[in-house]
């Protein structure tokens, strides 16, 4: 279950892959222009330490862009080159953001998904008190069957919308304006 809390984040989620996204090899859009965001999907931290939420973003009129995040409380040693940045979040407090390709919680949680071990994470919202169910703005579901002990993980960072699954154990989505299910992470 993901809690989400109604706070006040600076810099934004958006700002901050907005940020780091033309740095990224595979990135190949324009430089200083905001990203859109088109959807999201948690998974959850069995250990309820590790905020994981990807995001599916477009650049201008570009590819869905798949950039995975995870959100911690301190830094997570070994992993600088990974940091996306850092973020003041008004209920939890400060916040180290990274690339969850190179985060082994979120590899680990990709991996018991796909395996179908695990789903995508219910959300929750606290209002007031309150706890209220959110609608996800991405579904996923894993397709295939079980990946081969020793496999690895292929996450489509640039979204070919084309692309439907195959026999492999894959990750798929939907999300609005994107009705069929596509491609987003596979076993290589």
């Amino acid at each position: 279950m993901a809690l989400i809390y109604r706070a006040t984040i600076r810099p934004t989620k958006l700002e901050l892959i907005g940020r780091w996204l033309p740095a990224q090899p595979w990135y190949d859009g324009p430089v200083g222009t905001a990203p859109t965001a088109l959807g999201a999907y948690r998974f959850d931290d069995p250990d309820g330490e590790v905020g994981m939420e990807t995001h599916l973003v477009r650049v201008g009129d570009g590819p869905v862009l798949h950039v995975p995040l995870t959100y911690r409380s301190s830094a997570l040693a070994g992993a600088e080159a990974a940091l996306v940045g850092t973020m003041d979040h008004s209920v939890l407090g400060e916040r180290w953001v990274y690339d969850g390709c190179a985060d082994p919680v979120y590899v680990a949680a990709l991996t018991a998904v796909i395996r179908r071990q695990a789903e995508q994470a219910d959300e929750f919202v606290h209002v007031d008190g309150q706890t209220e169910r959110r609608e996800p703005t991405v579904v996923v579901t894993a397709t295939g069957g079980t990946p081969a002990p020793g496999t690895g993980l292929r996450v489509s960072r640039v979204v070919d919308t084309d692309v439907r699954a195959g026999d492999a154990p894959c990750l798929v989505g939907t999300w609005k304006g994107q009705p069929e299910p596509t491609v987003l992470a596979a076993v290589s």
